[in-house]
């Protein structure tokens, strides 16, 4: 009697596999088809039955649901998170020899179909579903590391910085550097170099006449970035000491690495250290002495701990690597006219001897030149920000007191066309 139960009971079980595998190929030629309704109510009927399925029939089964969900998925994150969990578990149980060719394809295509979802996402400034579709994509092909660099940065956009940390604990677990070759070559018209692609890409241009002097160099590490970014969240989660140590075993590893001498000046300034900050801001420039953006964070740490003089020789220099650099302009008239305060204090506490009456003509006199100073400045930005109301406002005022009313009202009228009076 026992062994008709157990013939019985391997009958059964051939019968629901049999019907497992007719509902799989039925998924399958639905998804042929294109009709991945179908497929979808099919591999839900095998699903039914798949614990009792052989790992082989799974790897089947798995592989299939892989292939018709990134097909229908379109944008549709649950689509999407389903094909690439499948696609996990068919790699995991293991394809036949016959399937690899199909699941490289699955891959390619659900990647494609990840990334591209993602750069959707981000242009419409939704980090978060760019974050996860991204995260998706590196775990389909773990080797593109580059996929979970990006889920990382859109959380920070999403402010899901948990989510941000952890994901840039693992690029630091793994060594993620972030530095890739690119193909350059030099447009032969113009003059301008421009980035390719590939090395295919590149030097079917140079062949085609149209661009000269390939050269192959490698891209900045992404490392310093990594390491700003988690030393900024957990000083946002009140975890300063995290922070310090992080960046200090980093710099312990990498002394001259100027990324990370940014990222723990970022830290500094976070921290509220200015001085710190000044002093590691003064070392990059060292290293990189034409880069306007460092002598312009220079003078901001400067400005911001009281030594004006070394902030506005810092903004002249941003400037003059940068001559149409609005905002270090901006920030240079600001900081000249903050010693409007002082003068002003100053010619309020005199008396009326004659003594300080000269004194007081000698700061009034004072106060003119530094109007007359700062005027070329925020002109130069007024043509770079012809529609900035403050710039306008405060040219306007310089001009008042200049005396200068051909000026003064035409900076009045052009105020009143931007504010609607």
């Amino acid at each position: 009697m026992k062994k008709q139960i157990l013939v019985a009971g391997a009958l059964t079980i051939s019968v629901i596999a049999f019907g497992q595998k007719r509902e799989i190929r039925k998924a399958e030629r639905a998804f042929e088809d294109k009709n991945y309704t179908e497929a979808i109510a099919e591999l839900k009927q095998a699903e039914a039955s798949l614990a009792n399925a052989d790992e082989e029939e799974k790897a089947q089964y798995y592989l299939v649901k892989s292939e018709v969900y990134t097909a229908s998925a379109g944008d549709d994150i649950a689509k999407m998170k389903t094909a690439s969990e499948a696609y996990q578990k068919a790699v995991e149980l293991g394809a036949r020899t016959e399937e690899e060719r199909r699941m490289s394809a699955l891959q390619q295509n659900l990647r494609a179909a990840l990334v591209n979802s993602a750069i959707k996402d981000q242009n419409s400034q939704n980090f978060e579903m760019a974050s996860d579709k991204l995260y998706n994509s590196y775990m389909v092909s773990k080797k593109d590391t580059s996929d979970l660099y990006y889920a990382a940065s859109n959380a920070v956009n999403a402010k899901k910085f948990d989510k941000a940390l952890k994901y840039y604990q693992n690029l630091l677990d793994m060594g993620y550097d972030g530095a890739s070759k690119e193909f350059v070559a030099t447009n032969k018209e113009t003059g301008e170099e421009k980035t390719f692609s590939s090395k295919s890409e590149r030097d079917l241009m140079i062949k085609a006449g149209d661009f000269i002097k390939p050269v192959e160099r490698m891209t900045q590490s992404k490392k310093g970035e990594v390491l700003r970014n988690m030393t900024l969240i957990y000083i946002d989660n009140g975890e300063d000491e995290k922070a310090s140590k992080l960046m200090s075993n980093a710099r312990k590893e990498n002394p001259d690495d100027t990324s990370l001498m940014r990222a723990e000046a970022n830290m500094a300034y976070k921290m509220g250290d200015k001085q710190l900050y000044s002093e590691l801001m003064q070392n990059i420039a060292e290293s990189d002495p034409d880069n306007p953006e460092v002598f312009y964070n220079l003078a901001v740490s400067n400005a911001e701990i009281g030594e004006t003089e070394k902030a506005i020789e810092y903004y002249n220099r941003a400037i003059e690597l940068k001559p149409d650099y609005a905002s270090a302009l901006i920030n240079l008239a600001v900081l000249k006219l903050s010693e409007e305060e002082s003068i002003v204090s100053e010619m309020n506490n005199l008396g009326t001897s004659s003594a300080d009456n000269a004194k007081y003509e000698k700061l009034k006199e004072k106060r003119q030149q530094m109007y007359a100073d700062v005027v070329p400045t925020l002109e130069k930005a007024k043509e770079l920000r012809p529609d900035d109301p403050e710039i306008i406002r405060t040219l306007m005022n310089i001009y008042s007191q200049l005396g200068k009313d051909a000026k003064f009202k035409e900076l009045k009228s052009r105020l009143a066309e931007l504010e609607g009076n």
